[in-house]
């Protein structure tokens, strides 16, 4: 008959006075982690000892027990009784519950304390999420649950933040389907559909990284630093019913804007009445746009404005912010960090005193009646209101010579008595061009769209004016390469000198072009000069004669630099009046001499590949093409099996910090020619504008795309 197998005895316990008990040097914890001894104590005071120690008498030299006993395993909860003792809010002699081992015990002291910490399993986050949310369903606040439980408020509102998922992909991550990170990215959003849906596309995928998610969950919604949030205000389109969808795990830049069609609606009310507010001004007319076209304004005549002056109550009020603001400044600038309460309040300072500065401009009444303004939003998400732009067609009319106010209304029937007629505003509303959905290609290196190469033209092109108006040795080269020609190779027209430069005007352009730090440079640049010119002819030209010669070359360049056209355009084999396919190669040839001599880079000029001016307009060979060059074969492996939209979302992100260009802003490698000059080789043009060159007296009469899709 087989021996039946003892039965486990469990160790006694017993409450024992804590002046009977001492901290054992059998206890393995050394390093100071988790709860704070003070934190714990403040628990053990409110709720009491939930768990008791373990203990083991204490023998003396003869192995005799001594009445004390020994704590080798609850080390903290001993140390967090004896603070609440010195602080006398316990008695040296209340009786603490242990558990006590006995001397024959066959472990060690030291393995009772290694297993009570090792095998004690933490809480799993989902559990802890639950157990908040009890607590405030039964009364308590965010703040009292994070001070019951000595952890941050944000702790508290991050595990309440995942009430928003979907309870099947609490399942999932409870069953170990996903990671904490990715369940946190679903928070971004309370769409409990749509979380399942992005969930079903990622689960089996390999672009399952949280930041993806967030990104699916959010491609709908537009960011709240976009500029028509800033201008409208988040307050606002929330009292408007706007939901903005928040993220408590990273940061979110303040957030996304779940209705678009919210946001719009706003924006264009709020457009609508601050350009009724300009038209209360006596504006012939007001144009309405989010944004308008670089050069919107090039053709109009501006008004001569003067700036208004400033009341007293105005220069009191400008220096009393200066003195707060020189005062905040002095006492913090030694501080290592400012506070965001005076950060804020130096922001705000900053934008009264810019405001104070910035004076508004009055001018001619009668001028005001034929001129008109444009009303937009500025990158900052501030109000853009250029006043005082006057149309050909609004010009007054020249003076009659030899007659008289009777011939010049001939035909006219006026009636002298009539009062004036009233001129009402017409403010239009513009709207941002529409661009079709590029549809979705084949596999291959296609031809980049012909639109597209115009428009990375067109960033080209302003980034070489720029660099022109900077460079006047540059600027007076190029001036002088065009007059020798027209001179020596006779291409001039008929005339005493015909050494003119004229703007050249963007048939296609990019949206966000205004705000491109070449376009500002320029815009900024002219402004300075056109404060200066005088209106008089003969007062120009003594002006031009008095200026130094520094002044001079500078005004020449920038002038020169309204010449430079780099653009990229369809060529016309036919001779039809349009530049020949010869004539786009060699003008790209000599914008790439024009830059080569500049030490022209477009990725230092501000340009980065984004989905709106590139990787949505090509095909997914070229988006994997531009990754592979620019981050490696690996990267470009992580996004191959994506579909077009997202592929060119990531690729964005992971060429954000590059210096990756596409061929037409990148532009030959002159060096490669003789003593540094270009060479007429096609061969060695860039691929969308390689082709098998047809000299320009024999027309090819096969059709050949240049580069369209």
């Amino acid at each position: 008959m087989a021996k039946a197998e003892p039965k486990i005895t469990l160790s006694s316990s017993r409450d024992i006075p804590f002046n009977k008990l001492l901290l054992s040097q059998a206890n393995v914890r050394r390093v100071k982690a988790g709860l704070s001894i003070e934190e714990l104590a403040e628990d053990i005071a409110r709720r009491s000892l939930l768990q008791g120690l373990t203990v083991c008498p204490q023998l003396d030299e003869t192995g005799a027990e001594t009445g004390m006993y020994e704590v080798p395993a609850g080390g903290r909860r001993y140390r967090a009784l004896e603070l609440l003792i010195k602080q006398k809010r316990l008695a040296k002699t209340a009786p603490v519950p242990c558990v006590i081992r006995g001397t024959d015990a066959t472990t060690l002291a030291e393995e009772d304390s290694l297993a009570e910490n090792v095998q004690r399993a933490p809480l799993h986050p989902l559990d802890q999420f639950r157990a908040f949310q009890t607590l405030r369903e039964k009364g308590l606040g965010e703040e009292e649950i994070a001070a019951t439980f000595f952890v941050g408020v944000n702790v508290v509102r991050q595990r309440l933040r995942l009430a928003a998922v979907s309870e099947k992909l609490l399942e999932v991550y409870a069953d170990g389907g996903m990671s904490l990170e990715q369940l946190m990215a679903f928070t971004v959003s309370t769409d409990h559909a749509r979380q399942e849906e992005v969930w079903a596309t990622v689960a089996d995928s390999y672009n399952d990284a949280p930041h993806q998610i967030r990104r699916m969950l959010t491609e709908r919604t537009v960011r709240a630093s976009d500029k028509r949030a800033r201008f409208v205000g988040l307050e606002a389109y929330e009292t408007a019913g706007g939901v903005v969808l928040r993220d408590l795990f990273e940061a979110d830049d303040g957030g996304w804007l779940q209705d678009a069609a919210v946001l719009d609606r706003l924006v264009a009310n709020k457009l609508k009445a601050e350009a009724e507010s300009v038209a209360a001004e006596g504006w012939k007319w007001i144009e309405v746009a989010v944004d308008f076209p670089y050069g919107h304004t090039r053709a109009l005549r501006e008004l001569d404005g003067v700036e208004t002056e400033m009341t007293a109550k105005e220069k009191k009020a400008l220096q009393a912010l200066k003195t707060e603001q020189a005062k905040l400044e002095a006492e913090y600038q030694d501080a290592e960090e400012v506070p965001d309460e005076v950060d804020r309040r130096l922001g705000e300072i900053q934008e009264a005193i810019e405001a104070l500065e910035e004076r508004p401009l009055t001018y001619d009444a009668d001028e005001v009646k034929r001129a008109g303004a444009f009303v937009s939003i500025g990158a900052d998400g501030r109000l853009r209101a250029e006043r005082g732009f006057v149309r050909p067609e609004d010009e007054a009319p020249e003076p009659v010579e030899n007659g008289d106010e009777n011939e010049a209304n001939a035909g006219h029937d006026v009636d002298p008595g009539a009062a004036p007629a009233v001129q009402r505003t017409v403010i239009t509303l513009g709207g941002e061009p529409a661009q079709a959905d590029d549809e979705e290609e084949e596999d291959g290196i296609k031809p980049l769209p012909e639109r597209l190469v115009t428009e990375l033209t067109v960033y080209r092109t302003l980034a070489l004016r720029d660099a022109v108006a900077g460079n006047p040795h540059v600027a007076m080269t190029a001036l002088l390469h065009k007059l020798v020609r027209d001179t020596f190779r006779h291409r001039a027209a008929i005339s005493c000198l015909d050494a003119s430069v004229r703007e050249v005007y963007f048939p296609a352009q990019p949206d966000g072009l205004n705000d491109s730090p070449a376009a500002k440079a320029i815009e900024e640049r002219h402004a300075r000069w056109q404060r200066d010119l005088p209106d008089d002819d003969d007062a120009l030209w003594d002006w031009l004669n008095a200026l130094d010669e520094a002044s001079r070359m500078a005004l020449l360049a920038h002038c020169v630099s309204y010449g430079v056209n780099a653009l990229y355009e369809r060529g016309d084999r036919y001779g039809g009046g349009a530049l020949s396919p010869h004539g786009v190669r060699q003008r790209i040839a000599e914008a790439d001499r024009l830059a080569h001599a500049l030490g022209l880079d477009m990725a230092e000029a501000g340009w980065r590949p984004t989905v709106a001016n590139y990787f949505g307009r090509v095909s997914k060979a070229r988006i994997l093409e531009a990754v592979r060059e620019a981050k490696g074969e690996p990267a470009a492996q992580l996004i191959d099996h994506l579909k077009k939209p997202d592929m060119a979302k990531e690729a964005e992100r992971l060429l954000a910090d590059s210096d990756w260009l596409p061929e037409p802003l990148r532009g030959l490698d002159l060096d490669a020619g003789a003593d540094g000059e270009p060479t007429d080789d096609t061969g060695k043009l860039p691929a969308f504008l390689n082709e098998d060159a047809d000299e320009a007296d024999e027309p090819d009469l096969q059709t050949t795309v240049l580069a369209a899709e």
